[in-house]
């Protein structure tokens, strides 16, 4: 059991540093007084969200938030 818990911590170490990292490389959702003077840009290349680095960044968050969720909870239940 001592080895499955040392196990599990380590995986969630390596993705808690991910989830630190990935969120970090994120920009941010304010722009400004520029994102407020392009504004209208934003609502047409809003289709092709998905596609830009922001976007992936974002669904990466989302996974690997759900990951680390998972391995907090598999560690509290282990202990």
């Amino acid at each position: 059991m001592g080895t499955l818990i040392n196990v599990v911590s380590v995986i969630h170490v390596i993705i808690s540093v991910f989830l630190i990292v990935v969120v970090l490389m994120q920009s941010g959702k304010t722009a400004g007084l520029s994102g407020s003077i392009a504004g209208g840009a934003e609502s047409f290349f809003g289709k092709n969200k998905g596609r830009t680095i922001d976007g992936i960044l974002s669904k990466w968050t989302s996974v690997v938030a759900v990951l680390f969720v998972v391995t907090s909870v598999a560690l509290s239940l282990l202990k």
